[in-house]
């Protein structure tokens, strides 16, 4: 992924308003970040407890999405797998985010969910640049190269699901 400004995360929210993309809590270390090794940014709101951001570029554009996720431990499971990277983490490394949809049909209240890697770190899980806190990543068949595929496949379908 290319690096991003301040600029182009707030530009690239399609399920929120101008307004929230405007006051929404960006990552001060965006010159510090591994741009090489991401597929997206992603990033938790250190102010509210219970929101995540995601901004990728999807076919020459950005896109970024806000994230809700449960701030109590009933959202979470005891051992689970995020949807996006296949990594299964132990206690909270994983939960239910969820994002309102585009259009009339976001402001209506409707979203979808996702299981994902609690802290967003799924480019780096893929390329053994972070390692889970116990535990380790399935060993697969599949190369690297393929296995960040398939992630961006399953965050290209889930972003679908948020048009749809």
């Amino acid at each position: 992924m290319r690096s991003l400004t301040e600029q182009d995360i707030r530009n690239s929210f399609i399920n929120c308003s101008k307004g929230e993309a405007k006051r929404l809590s960006i990552p001060r270390d965006l010159g510090e970040r591994p741009w090489d090794d991401l597929d997206f940014l992603g990033w938790r709101d250190p102010g509210a407890p219970d929101r995540s951001y995601l901004v990728t570029d999807r076919a020459g554009d950005l896109v970024g999405v806000t994230l809700r996720f449960p701030s109590s431990q009933r959202g979470f499971l005891h051992r689970s797998m995020c949807s996006l990277c296949l990594t299964t983490h132990p206690g909270n490394g994983v939960s239910l985010m969820t994002a309102r949809k585009t259009g009339a049909a976001g402001r209506e209240g409707n979203s979808v969910g996702i299981y994902m890697c609690a802290d967003l770190a799924c480019s780096l899980y893929l390329r053994g640049k972070k390692s889970l806190e116990s535990g380790s990543r399935f060993e697969e068949s599949l190369t690297v190269e393929q296995q960040i595929a398939r992630t961006a496949d399953n965050l290209s379908a889930f972003l679908e699901r948020l048009y749809a």
